[in-house]
């Protein structure tokens, strides 16, 4: 499985998701490309934060040992 095939594969878990907290609502920005998002978007330069890594680590060692 690579980080792109993962359940967790969402701007929301991308190092370069940013959240501000707007005059009327949420914004959400991606860092990287300079334009407002979704938490739940998905694009190919998704580069997760560390805290995501080790969970999908943590979820491979665990199907591995089945």
């Amino acid at each position: 499985m690579t980080y792109l095939d993962s359940r967790f594969h969402a701007c929301a878990t991308c190092r370069q998701f940013q959240a501000f907290k707007g005059p009327e609502k949420m914004i959400y920005r991606c860092r990287r490309l300079g334009f407002e998002t979704n938490p739940g978007y998905r694009f190919d330069c998704w580069d997760p934060k560390d805290q995501v890594k080790k969970l999908m680590d943590k979820e491979r060692e665990a199907q591995h040992d089945k």
